[in-house]
């Protein structure tokens, strides 16, 4: 089956701070796939920058590209609108994105578990950390498997 050449360039992917985003896709939408970026920091990117949100990935060039991967590694918006508020040891407001993300994250519950806090200890055993209950849920967590009852061997076979 032969398909339309318009059709072809939509299933484009763009490549937008070494994440691959579908060009079908609304600048909205498409910047969601970032690791990082929530819908509320995608939206002020299009406010902030005057690109249309129902514009298309594939249809952006390379210079509104760039100043989309510009203002998303160091925004112009309010403390309360970045993922790292007074961070632990810069002592200011910044904003991750990609592996940085999880780089932090992992050494944050590092941090918890050595200075041995209750959200370290409660990281550390596999346990629920925010408060929730166990007593019907987090069963399988953090074990491999529930252990069943094994049945009595059979009185003619030996085992």
């Amino acid at each position: 089956m032969i398909k339309p050449e318009h059709q072809e360039k939509e299933e484009k992917i763009i490549r937008i701070l070494s994440t691959d985003v579908p060009g079908n896709k609304q600048v909205y939408a498409g910047l969601t796939r970032i690791k990082g970026v929530s819908w509320s920091l995608s939206n002020a990117v299009c406010h902030v920058l005057g690109i249309s949100k129902e514009r298309k990935i594939v249809s952006l060039n390379e210079q509104e590209i760039k100043k989309i991967s510009e203002f998303i590694k160091n925004p112009k918006l309010p403390d309360f609108m970045l993922n790292r508020r007074k961070d632990f040891e810069a002592g200011k407001s910044l904003h991750l994105i990609g592996s940085d993300l999880d780089l932090i994250k992992e050494f944050d519950i590092k941090r918890l578990k050595k200075i041995r806090s209750y959200r370290g200890l409660r990281h550390a055993l596999g346990q629920p950390v925010r408060g929730q209950r166990t007593r019907s849920h987090f069963r399988t967590r953090g074990k491999k498997k529930a252990v069943g009852v094994m049945n009595k061997p059979k009185a003619g076979k030996k085992q």
